[in-house]
């Protein structure tokens, strides 16, 4: 039974992963920092042997913690799901949240791919979880965009770095996803446009078959995404930011 270690795992995309995975009898441990949202989300996976690990990977005592962990308790797979972000125009938005949300999305990330690379095996995987947005832009969400193209071009990097040691490493951008990430940064997911929408279930499938498959080091979720993508490399970097900015919640 392969063993799976999921931050941001108590709700959205990470509880969806973690249920399809239960159903096909990997062994999971659900990260977040919310004790009471972990204890019900473990309820709803199938299987036994599961388990929850309370960190908040913006604290200095918890992430080194959950790093210590991953080096010595070992795990087949890592998917790095937490993250978070502000919709907001840069200039006016408090920059303690901002400077927050770069430590989640990057530092945090970066710990634990370190922490489970120093022991990982062959067949072992490394997920993390960018966005689509790190091969465009959000105008009004300028410091969550670099952190994901930061994650894209990081796990990348990394691909190329461990297959020759047949240690997969893999970026995961789905679009946006009709989950509580919006109204957490401040939005809602009714501000974007239906067509450009994914169901939760729908990107956690996708991030399933990308853990079996195992083909590239980039997978962009949903063929709309895709087809997206495709178009902007038929335009000038200024319609593309244009076009972005406005969709954007925040814009």
């Amino acid at each position: 039974m392969k063993k799976v270690l999921i931050t941001g795992a108590s709700g959205g995309i990470g509880l969806e992963t973690a249920r399809q995975l239960a159903s096909r009898n990997y062994q999971l441990t659900l990260v977040a920092r919310n004790r009471e949202k972990l204890t019900a989300a473990i309820k709803t996976l199938q299987g036994a042997g599961h388990n929850i690990l309370v960190a908040d990977l913006t604290s200095k005592e918890d992430l080194p913690k959950l790093a210590t962990h991953l080096r010595t308790e070992k795990y087949d797979v890592l998917i790095n799901n937490a993250g978070a972000g502000i919709y907001g125009k840069f200039a006016a938005t408090p920059l303690e949240g901002q400077l927050s949300t770069m430590q989640l999305n990057m530092d945090a990330l970066v710990t634990l791919s370190y922490a489970f690379l120093q022991n990982a095996q062959k067949g072992d995987t490394l997920i993390n979880v960018a966005s689509v947005l790190a091969h465009s832009s959000l105008p009004g969400g300028a410091v969550y965009a670099g952190t994901k193209s930061f994650v894209a071009n990081f796990s990348e990097s990394l691909w190329y770095e461990f297959k020759g040691k047949g240690v997969s490493v893999i970026g995961f951008n789905p679009g946006a996803t009709n989950s509580d990430f919006h109204a957490n940064a401040g939005g809602h997911a009714s501000d974007f446009p239906k067509f450009v929408m994914s169901s939760v279930a729908d990107v956690a499938t996708e991030l399933v078959t990308a853990l079996k498959r195992k083909r590239k080091p980039r997978v962009v979720q949903g063929w709309k995404n895709r087809l997206m993508l495709f178009g902007f490399r038929f335009l000038n970097r200024k319609s593309a930011v244009a076009i972005m900015g406005k969709i954007s919640p925040a814009m």
